[in-house]
C-alpha cells in the first residue's frame, strides 16, 4: 500500500506544478494588457498606398484628413460612401477612438502638402470641395516609460532570481548564504526506499544485537519503558576503514521504519563563525519535530576532537563551539526525548571525553576486521550478486583472505567479476578469484616492465630469504604464496603469510618477525655480498617495530619498564632526556643489528633450501605453500601436538585459523600493516 500511496503521490506532482497562480503571474498579466491595449489603439488602422490615398481624395470619398504628429494622418470616409464596396474592409475595421477608417503614411509633411496642393487645383477644375485638414499632436507615453522601466526591471528581476536561488533554490538546503545555518541533513523516512537491511550486513552478529536493539525500542518502545528502562541515547561505531561502519547504519534506516537524518561530521564545518553551531540546533530542531527518529552522524572526529587541544587558535575556535552545542543537544538542560543518535569514526582516541561519557554516547560498540566465520559470510552476500563457477566455495575464499575488512572483501569480489568477464567467461571461477587477490593485495600486474636476468635474480632471492626465514622460525607466520612477478608501484614482488588469530604479542613473537623481515636484505647479502635498495620498506617495518618495544611496551632491560606512548605524542616537546633518547636509539641498534645477524645465521644454516626456492622462482615465478613443501618439507612448526609429545602431525590446510592479526596499539599495526613483504 505504501508504494501504491508513493507511486500516486509521484504522479500527481507533474500535475501540480504548474497550478500553482502567485503574484508574479499578475504582474505578467497586467503586462501584457497594457502591451496589447496600445497595440489595440495606434495600430488598428487599415494603411493604405499613395495612389490609393489620391484616389479617394479626387472621388470626393473623403470626408476629412487629420494629421497626426506630422507623421502620419488618420482618413475619415464620408458617411454615404462607406457601404461602398471598396470600403468593406473599413467597414470590417473596429476602429477605437481617436483613429480614421484608413491611415495614410506620408513619411514628410512637405510631401504631403505638396501633393494635397495639386490635388486641391485639380479638385477646383472637376467643381469638387477638397476634404477638411487638421492637424493633431499626439503623446504615447507608454514606450517612452517603457523603455526607461525597462533596464531597472530587468535589474529588479535579476536581483529577485539571484536572491531566491541564494535562500532557497540550488543544489540543496543549506547550501545557500540565507540557508548557510541550516542542516544539510538528508531525511529518509518511510516514504523513501532503503534497500539495505540486516540481513545485508554480516560478519557483525555483535554489533546487529545492539543496533537492533534500538530499531525495536522505536518499534516497540513499551516493551523498555514499563520496565522503567531508558534506550541509550547515543550509539558510538568504532572500528578500522571498511568494516562496515556505515553499512549498519544503512541498515538501520532501512529497519527502523522511523525517520532517520543521516549527516557527515565535516558538514558542520564553515568558515563563518557560528554556522556550524546553528547547523546542529537546526538538525536537532527538525528531528525533534519527527521524534521518535534517529540521527546518524559520520566520521563525527571531524566536529568532536578534544578541546583544547589546539591552543594556537584561542577560545573561539568554531570546532569547539560546534561541539560545545552538540553536547548541550545530546544531553543538556532542556534535552527532550525521542532523539537517538548514531555516530561512526574510526579515530575514537581523538574524541572529546565529554562526547564518550554515559548520557550522550551510552554504548560504544567496536567493529573490527572479520574472523574466519565473518569473512565466510561476507563472501557469501557479495557472492549473491555475482554469477559463479559450482565449485566456489565461500569457506576457502575466506581462508585466502586474512585480514581482510567487508569493503576489501567486496572489492575482491567485484574484480574477480571483472576479471572473468574481461575473459569472455560465463561464471566466475576461482582462478579468477586468485587474480583478484593478487592484484587486490600487491597491485596491477605490471606486464610490460622489462626487468634484467640480474635484478630478476636479486629480486628472487631476497623474496626467498622472506619465505626460509618465515619457514624456519617457530613465532612467524605461516607461507602462503611468495612471487617475484612485479605488481602496483614499486613492487617488484612480494611474499604473502597467514596471520594468526592473536590478542596480545610477546617478546620472543614480535623478534621472529623481524628476523624474518630482515631475511632479504640477509639473502642478498650471503648471496651476492651486496646489498640494494629494495629492503627500503623493511627497514622502515623492523625500525618502528623496534621503537615500539623500547619505547612503547617496555621490552627492554636498559631503558626499562617505561612506556611513552602517551606523551610521545607531543610534537614539540619529548617525554625524556636526550640521555635518555640516546639511550634508546643505541638499544634500538643493538635489536635490529642482532636480528640481522640471526636471519643471516638462519639462512646460512639453510643455504641449500634457499638455492632451491630461489631457482624455483626463477622458473615459475610464483610459488605457493604446497609448492614449499614439496621443495624443502614441511614447516617444521606447523604440527599439532597429541597426548603423546613424540607424535606430531601436520594439520590439514584448510583447517588452518587464519583470522587477522589484531593488535591493540597502532603502532603495531603500522608496523605490520599486512603480512605482504615488498622487495
Amino acid at each position: 500500500m505504501e508504494n501504491n500511496d508513493r507511486k500516486n503521490n509521484q504522479e500527481e506532482k507533474p500535475k501540480n506544478k504548474f497550478n500553482k497562480f502567485g503574484s508574479y503571474w499578475i504582474y505578467g498579466l497586467i503586462a501584457l494588457i497594457l502591451v496589447a491595449l496600445n497595440m489595440v489603439n495606434y495600430s488598428s488602422n487599415v494603411d493604405i498606398s499613395q495612389n490609393r490615398f489620391e484616389d479617394m481624395i479626387l472621388s470626393g470619398d473623403v470626408a476629412s484628413i487629420v494629421v497626426i504628429n506630422d507623421e502620419y494622418a488618420n482618413i475619415y470616409l464620408a458617411p454615404d460612401r462607406l457601404g461602398d464596396e471598396r470600403y468593406k474592409d473599413a467597414a470590417n475595421n473596429s476602429r477605437s477612438s481617436g483613429s480614421g477608417h484608413y491611415q495614410y503614411k506620408f513619411g514628410s509633411v512637405d510631401n504631403f502638402g505638396r501633393q494635397m496642393e495639386r490635388m486641391r487645383s485639380e479638385l477646383s477644375d472637376r467643381g469638387m470641395t477638397e476634404p477638411e485638414i487638421s492637424y493633431e499632436k499626439r503623446h504615447n507615453w507608454f514606450w517612452p516609460i517603457l523603455s526607461y522601466a525597462i533596464p531597472f526591471i530587468i535589474l529588479i528581476a535579476l536581483w529577485i532570481f539571484i536572491m531566491k536561488r541564494v535562500a532557497g533554490g540550488g543544489s540543496g538546503p543549506g547550501a545557500q548564504i540565507f540557508n548557510i545555518g541550516k542542516s544539510k541533513a538528508t531525511l529518509f523516512d518511510k516514504n523513501t526506499n532503503v534497500s539495505v537491511t540486516f540481513e545485508n550486513v554480516a560478519g557483525l552478529d555483535e554489533a546487529k544485537e545492539e543496533v537492533m536493539e534500538v530499531v525495536d525500542f522505536l518499534k516497540n518502545p513499551k516493551k523498555y519503558t514499563a520496565l522503567g528502562g531508558k534506550i541509550p541515547k547515543g550509539v558510538l561505531l568504532i572500528g578500522p576503514p571498511g568494516t562496515g561502519k556505515t553499512l549498519l547504519a544503512k541498515a538501520v534506516a532501512g529497519e527502523a521504519k522511523a525517520p532517520f537524518f543521516s549527516i557527515s561530521g565535516s558538514d558542520f564545518v564553515e568558515m563563518f563563525v557560528g554556522v556550524g553551531a546553528s547547523r546542529v540546533r537546526d538538525l536537532f530542531k527538525q528531528a525533534r519535530e519527527k521524534a521518535p527518529c534517529i540521527i546518524f552522524i559520520d566520521e563525527i572526529d571531524a566536529i568532536g576532537r578534544a578541546r583544547g587541544r589546539n591552543n594556537m587558535q584561542g577560545g573561539n575556535d568554531e570546532r569547539e563551539n560546534t561541539l560545545n552545542q552538540l553536547l548541550v543537544e545530546m544531553d543538556g538542560f532542556s534535552t527532550d526525548k525521542g532523539v537517538i543518535i548514531i555516530a561512526a569514526t574510526n579515530r575514537p582516541d581523538v574524541l572529546d571525553t565529554a562526547l564518550l561519557r554515559p548520557g550522550r554516547f551510552d554504548r560504544q560498540i567496536s567493529i573490527d576486521a572479520p574472523d574466519l566465520k565473518g569473512r565466510e559470510q561476507i563472501f557469501k552476500v557479495h557472492l549473491k550478486e555475482i554469477k559463479t563457477d559450482a565449485g566456489i566455495d565461500p569457506a576457502v575464499l575466506s581462508e585466502m583472505t586474512p585480514g581482510f575488512a567487508g569493503a576489501d572483501i567486496a572489492n575482491v569480489c567485484n574484480e574477480a567479476a571483472l576479471i572473468a568477464a574481461r575473459r569472455n567467461k560465463v561464471a566466475v571461477d576461482i582462478d579468477d578469484f586468485n587474480y583478484a587477490l593478487d592484484r587486490v593485495i600487491g597491485g596491477l600486474e605490471k606486464k610490460n616492465k622489462i626487468i634484467s636476468p640480474e635484478e630478476k635474480k636479486i629480486i628472487a632471492y631476497h623474496e626467498a630469504g622472506h619465505a626460509i626465514c618465515g619457514w624456519f622460525l617457530e613465532h612467524a607466520s605461516p607461507l602462503v604464496k611468495v612471487t617475484i612477478v612485479p605488481r602496483g608501484i614499486g613492487t617488484l614482488g612480494y611474499a604473502q603469510y597467514l596471520p594468526k588469530e592473536e590478542y596480545i604479542i610477546r617478546t620472543e613473537q614480535l623478534l621472529d618477525r623481524m628476523c624474518m623481515t630482515f631475511g632479504g636484505r640477509a639473502a642478498e647479502s650471503i648471496v651476492f655480498d651486496k646489498i640494494s635498495t629494495g629492503a627500503q620498506s623493511d627497514l622502515d617495518q623492523v625500525t618502528k617495530m623496534a621503537y615500539s618495544m623500547v619505547v612503547n611496551y617496555g621490552m627492554n632491560d636498559k631503558v626499562g619498564n617505561i612506556s611513552f606512548y602517551g606523551m610521545s605524542r607531543d610534537q614539540f616537546q619529548k617525554p625524556f632526556s636526550e640521555a635518555t633518547a640516546s639511550m634508546i636509539d643505541q638499544e634500538v641498534r643493538e635489536i635490529l643489528a642482532a636480528q640481522y645477524q640471526r636471519a643471516k645465521d638462519l639462512l646460512s644454516k639453510h643455504r641449500d633450501e634457499l638455492e632451491i626456492l630461489a631457482n624455483q622462482l626463477l622458473e615459475k615465478e610464483v610459488l605457493v605453500k604446497s609448492d614449499l613443501e614439496k621443495l624443502i618439507g614441511p614447516r617444521p612448526y606447523d604440527v599439532t601436538r597429541t597426548k603423546d609429545p613424540e607424535d606430531a602431525i601436520i594439520p590439514d590446510e584448510s583447517k588452518v585459523t587464519d583470522a587477522p592479526d589484531q593488535k591493540r596499539d597502532e603502532d603495531i599495526t603500522d608496523t605490520e600493516e599486512t603480512d605482504i613483504k615488498k622487495a
